[in-house]
């Protein structure tokens, strides 16, 4: 008879994570650069979830750092990287700006009107366009330095990186603690 190896901890549905509260975002994204160039997948790193979601899940308890941060049942929000994010804001700018001229230039030209006029209508509803492009990126700008905000008001910002065997778990304690992290642990959590 043969026996069956055990299930490992990800086929338990058990997953160790490490967390760290950053007093600074500079240092936080340091960590998450190092934890990808150490292997880390960006789907097992987390941050904490915007206030209006943490406030839902717990009520009006402490949302200090500390807290949250050794509660494993703290609602997670997704790392998004810097550069996709710039992206993301360059690209609403960029569609509301198309859209316009190529409505304005449309436009112009289903009207009967010349090249120039067609021309003209572009560049004055485009660049309208891109002006509302340009105050949305601005607004997610200002939702994300909310963000930071809120949780530095509560002792600092939290970086979670899931750690499916020890190793990994002292990669992410090493990680953090060296780039500034402090009340830097692990602990149990589903996946």
């Amino acid at each position: 008879m043969e026996t069956q190896k055990p299930l490992t901890a990800e086929q338990r549905g058990e997953v160790r994570e490490v967390v760290g509260v950053f007093d600074n975002l500079d240092q936080m994204q340091s960590a998450i650069d190092d934890l990808l160039t150490d292997g880390f997948d960006q789907t097992t790193i987390s941050v904490l979830a915007p206030q209006t979601v943490v406030r839902e899940a717990l009520g009006d308890q402490s949302l200090s750092a500390h807290g949250l941060g050794a509660s494993p049942s703290t609602r997670h929000g997704t790392y998004v990287d810097p550069e996709a994010r710039n992206e993301a804001k360059a690209g609403i700018i960029g569609a509301l700006f198309y859209i316009g001229a190529i409505g304005g230039a449309g436009m112009a030209m289903a009207a009967g009107g010349t090249l120039g006029a067609a021309i003209a209508a572009a560049m004055v509803l485009g660049g309208g366009g891109g002006l509302i492009g340009a105050t949305l990126a601005q607004l997610i700008g200002s939702a994300e330095a909310r963000w930071v905000k809120a949780q530095m008001e509560h002792g600092g910002m939290l970086l979670w990186a899931r750690a499916w065997d020890e190793a990994k778990e002292r990669t992410a304690i090493d990680v953090m603690q060296r780039n500034g992290g402090h009340d830097v642990h692990a602990h149990s959590a589903t996946a």
